[in-house]
C-alpha cells in the first residue's frame, strides 16, 4: 500500500521553511485545503516552531492562531493533526474535533499523557535527542542509532499503555535533522536502516522535508532542497514508511502515483 501523505501547515512567524506565510487565517485555511486537493490524507498544523532558534509563543496566541483554521478544515471534512507538546493547546483542538496529536516530545509531559488517555485520537510519538521541546544543534554520538530508537520507543510505548493510551493509537517518528543531530550522518543512517523500526509493529511517520542534512552534499539553501527532499521521501516509501510528512504534497503525490504506474499498480 502506498504511503499516506501528512501535509505541513505552519501558522508561525519563524518556521525555518515558510515562517510568516500563513499567519493570516484565510490564507492558512486555503493552503490547508490546497494540501488536501494535492493529495494530503491529513493536514498537520502547528502554531509554534521547534527549530533551534525559534521563539516561544504564548498558549493563548497558539490557540487563537489554530482555532479558525482547524475549525475551517474540519468543516470541509478534512482530517487534521495538531503539532503540539502542550496539553492546553491539545485540549482546545481536540474539543474542535482534531484527529491526531503530533508530539515532538513523545508525551513526556504527564499532563498531556493523561489528557490523551481520555481521547480516542491518534498520537504521533517523535524521538528527539533534545531534552527540550525544540531541536538542538548538538552532535551526539551513538554506536547504533537504530538500537537507540528502538529502546526509546519501547519505553514510550510502555508509558503510554500504562497511562491508558492504547498501542493501536500510536505512530512512531524517529525525528530527523537537528532532532537527531547537528551532523548529517545520523539522519542518513536512520534513513538507510528505517525498515528495522518496523520490528516494533507500529506505523512509521517520517518528516525529512527541506531539512538541513539534505542541504549538505551538495550545499543547498532551504528553498533549494526540493529534489533532495523528494529523493529521501521516495526512499521512505520504498522502505514501507506509512506516513510521510511534507511541505511539497503535490510533488510527492505525483511521484508516488508515477511509481505505482510504473509498477502496474494504478
Amino acid at each position: 500500500m502506498a504511503a499516506a501523505i501528512l501535509g505541513i501547515l505552519n501558522i508561525t512567524s519563524d518556521s525555518y521553511s515558510d515562517g510568516g506565510r500563513f499567519l493570516d487565517p484565510a490564507r492558512a485555511l486555503e493552503h490547508g485545503l490546497q494540501l488536501a486537493r494535492d493529495g494530503a490524507a491529513m493536514v498537520d498544523i502547528g502554531a509554534q516552531s521547534s527549530h533551534p532558534d525559534a521563539a516561544d509563543v504564548a498558549l493563548e496566541t497558539q490557540i487563537e492562531r489554530l482555532t479558525p483554521v482547524v475549525a475551517g478544515l474540519l468543516a470541509h471534512g478534512l482530517r487534521v493533526s495538531i503539532d503540539t507538546h502542550q496539553p492546553e493547546v491539545a485540549q482546545a483542538m481536540l474539543k474542535l474535533g482534531a484527529h491526531a496529536i503530533n508530539d515532538i516530545t513523545a508525551l513526556r509531559d504527564a499532563r498531556l499523557l493523561a489528557l490523551l488517555a481520555h481521547s480516542d485520537c491518534s498520537v504521533i510519538l517523535m524521538h528527539s535527542t533534545s531534552g527540550a521541546a525544540r531541536a538542538e544543534r548538538s552532535a551526539p554520538s551513538e554506536a547504533d542509532w537504530i538500537a537507540r530508537l528502538l529502546a526509546f520507543f519501547e519505553e514510550r510505548i510502555a508509558a503510554c499503555e500504562r497511562a491508558g493510551v492504547a498501542r493501536s493509537r500510536l505512530l512512531l517518528d524517529p525525528g530527523m535533522g537537528f532532532f537527531l543531530s547537528g551532523a548529517p550522518g545520523p539522519s542518513f543512517e536512520v534513513l538507510r536502516r528505517v525498515g528495522e523500526l518496523r520490528a516494533l509493529g507500529l506505523p512509521l511517520c517520517l518528516g525529512v522535508s527541506r531539512k538541513s542534512f539534505l542541504g549538505v552534499r551538495p550545499v543547498r539553501g532551504v528553498q533549494e532542497r526540493g529534489p533532495a527532499t523528494l529523493a529521501a521521501e521516495l526512499w521512505c516509501a520504498e522502505q514501507g514508511v506509512d506516513w510521510i510528512r511534507t511541505h511539497d504534497v503535490r510533488a510527492l503525490a505525483d511521484a508516488l502515483a508515477t511509481r505505482e504506474s510504473i509498477r502496474g499498480e494504478a
